[in-house]
This record gives C-alpha cells, structure tokens and sequence, in this order.
C-alpha cells in the first residue's frame, strides 16, 4: 500500500484580491485522521473544495492514489474515492432516510437509470446496516423534513460511505449541534466510519472535538498552513494560539511549553 493517499502540493487560489490558498501543501496517508482548523476565511474550506473538485486551483497539483485529479469533475474525483459531506446537508425533504441512502448507494454503483427502479430488497437490506451503524435504523421511514438537524448530518455522512471511499471529507460535522450532543454524534460518527477502511479528513472549529477526534491537525490562516502534526503540538504552537484558538484559551499549554 502506499505511504501517501492524497498528496496536495503547491496550491494557489484567489479570489479577487483575496488569497484563499497560498502555496498549500498537505499529505495525507490510508486511514489517517486529519482536522483542519483555522478562523473563518482562513483556507480550509478553498482547499476542501479543491481537492473535491469543486474549484480548480490556480496553481500546484493534486494526486489521489496515485494519480492526479487536479482538473477532473467532482463527479469523477468522487468515483475515484473521494466523498464529503456538507456543513448543511443537502438532501430532499420528502424522501425517507432509507431511499435517501439507497438512492446514494444506487447512483455510487453507477446503476440507476430509467428503466430501472432504485429500490431492490438486497439494497434495502444493506442500506439498513448501514443506518444501524449510524443509530438511524429506527427513522428509516421519516422523511428528512421531520427531522433535527443533527440527525440530517448523520444521514449526509451515511450517504457518503455508500460509495466505499478511501477518504470522507467532513465539513464541520458538529457545527449547530447542541453542546451537549456534540461528543455523542460525533463519537456515533467516528465508531461508523471505523467500520470502513478509509482515511478521514474533518473540517472543524470546536478544539475539544479537534483535541478529542483528531490524530493529525492542519492549522490554516491567511490561505496557508502555519502548523501540521500531532494535536498536542499543533494547539500549543504560539502562532496557533495567535490566530486560531486565540492565546487564552490554550494557555495551559503554552506553560508546558515554556511560552507562558
């Protein structure tokens, strides 16, 4: 197997007299656990949707298992391996939670077409296992107008692993999460995708979800990554705490480091 899964290099992109990606360069290996963190405006989102194809860089490379995808569709890097979830969810209000998910398993296998229907009892079944990794088994028949949003972010992630990806990009899973279920969901998420040979890459803006979830941290700001390693290491950096997590809250920290 290879040591690197997605490999980023050199990424530029602006907008207007905005730079939303200075000269990015991220790795990531089979199975690995990344958070990207950084303020509003900071690059995260750009390079998400960069490497999802979304928008085309300006500059610099993106390779994915092996081979680049810098300019393909979002449609093909997805069938390549790539899949993502949305901060809100985009899904149909009068559909079930269950043909949402056999809707995405079908059009991930590339069989759905006219002249035949979507739904067979193979899939249900299998559809159904997956909503039970995800505890939605008992909302299968509720359409997705009837339910919190929480539950709609659980439904989106579930939809992306129907296509069996190497790496789910997740966009800010807990954000409008009540305090409270924020560990619950997210620890619902990360058991599921467990289950799955699969590289994992959140978006996030809560540190005690990065500090708790994450393996790896990528710090953004100004279009560029100003830390990337372990969480410990990245949260204590004193640029980190400058113009990420502001210094006060990492303050304890920065004393075991000696910058108090």
């Amino acid at each position: 197997m290879s040591a690197t899964l997605l490999s980023a290099q050199g990424l530029m992109r602006s907008f207007g007299a905005v730079i939303a990606a200075d000269n990015v360069c991220i790795e990531v290996a089979p199975g690995e656990n990344l958070a990207l963190i950084g303020s509003n405006g900071a690059g995260k989102t750009t390079f998400v949707n960069m490497i999802t194809g979304y928008i085309k860089p300006t500059a610099g490379t993106i390779r994915f298992d092996g081979a680049e995808i810098t300019s393909l569709t979002p449609r093909d890097i997805t069938k390549r391996g790539i899949a993502r979830s949305f901060q809100i969810p985009q899904l149909w209000a009068q559909l079930t939670v269950l043909e949402h998910v056999i809707v995405a398993a079908t059009c991930s296998s590339g069989a759905l077409s006219m002249l035949r229907p979507a739904v067979r009892q193979v899939e249900e079944a299998s559809a159904m296992r997956l909503l039970g990794r995800f505890g939605l088994e008992s909302r299968a028949q509720s359409r997705v107008a009837e339910l919190p949003g929480g539950v709609r972010k659980l439904l989106d992630i579930a939809m992306a692993l129907t296509g069996k990806p190497k790496l789910l990009v997740l966009d800010e899973p807990t954000s409008g999460v009540a305090a409270e279920e924020k560990f619950p969901m997210m620890d619902t998420i990360m058991q599921a995708i467990s289950a799955e040979p699969v590289a994992v890459m959140f978006v996030e803006h809560d540190m005690e979800i990065v500090g708790r979830y994450a393996r790896r941290v990528a710090a953004f700001y100004s279009g560029r990554v100003i830390a990337d390693g372990l969480p410990d290491t990245v949260l204590a950096d004193a640029d980190v705490q400058k113009y990420v997590t502001g210094s006060q809250q990492r303050h304890h920290s920065a004393k075991v480091l000696g910058h108090a």
